[in-house]
């Protein structure tokens, strides 16, 4: 089997008295869905941000597609081909999805958005743009404002702008927070088409999401991973129905 894209050891960060990660360590492999979930407060956000680059580790290494990343910054990690929806949830509210996706593709290629202006008629900004929404099912919404957009849309188009930036990995930071049961069957089916083509780190706290789309899940309990598998075994881990899915939440997954 190829080496992981991503490779977490023995990851540690604590705040004061409390430890948001606890020696923690996981991998993704090439095209894998790992989900990452856990009670509130149990380090899922203070671990995206270290992966991200957001936030330094205190101890532990953090490796992306072989290098070793845990020093670098967040824009470095970017360049490499990590990309974090959750960096990009402020869409351009009076620009179109199209214009939206365009300028990730202008800001990946290290321009600056002072010269939007001109590249807004660019075809080798606009072209591209154009595949990707069309390639994710937003072809039909490419000239409607990002305002104008329904929260669902709107959350495709986060992962569509990551997407533009070329990804090796994508972050996604519960895609499906806030949405109705409409919404998040819209998403799923969305984050469904993209597997396989992209790997992804997966936050999320509904179930039917996590269990739908993940190769793997990881269960974070106060900073520490309890267990990790395929959905199943997951779902039938005694420790983690104890600990985290309880009765109901283990029923309806």
């Amino acid at each position: 089997m190829a080496d992981p894209i991503l490779k977490v050891e023995d990851l540690t960060k604590s705040f004061g008295g409390v430890v948001a990660t606890d020696q923690f360590f996981f991998d993704i492999h090439q095209g894998e869905i790992h989900a990452i979930i856990g009670p509130n407060g149990a380090g899922k956000t203070t671990l995206l941000a270290q992966v991200s680059g957001m936030l330094k580790p205190d101890s532990g290494r953090i490796l992306f597609d072989g290098q070793d990343i845990t020093g670098l910054s967040a824009a470095e990690r970017s360049h490499l081909g990590l990309a974090r929806s959750f960096q990009i949830t402020s869409v351009f509210r009076h620009f179109s999805a199209l214009q939206n996706v365009a300028l990730a593709i202008q800001a990946h290629q290290g321009h600056s958005f002072r010269f939007w202006k001109p590249a807004a008629k660019d075809s080798s900004l606009t072209e591209p743009a154009m595949e990707i929404l069309s390639d994710l099912g937003l072809a039909d919404r490419a000239n409607i404002l990002a305002d104008n957009l329904s929260h669902g849309e709107k959350r495709q188009l986060e992962v569509a702008m990551a997407l533009a930036t070329d990804p090796k990995l994508l972050l996604l930071d519960e895609p499906t927070a806030g949405m109705g049961a409409e919404d998040s069957a819209r998403i799923r089916e969305f984050l469904g088409g993209l597997k396989g083509r992209h790997s992804m780190l997966l936050i999320e706290h509904d179930m039917d999401t996590v269990f739908s789309l993940a190769d793997r899940v990881t269960v974070l309990v106060y900073g520490r991973g309890i267990a990790t598998g395929t959905p199943e075994e997951v779902r039938g881990n005694a420790e983690v129905r104890a600990a985290y899915l309880g009765e109901d939440d283990a029923a309806h997954a």
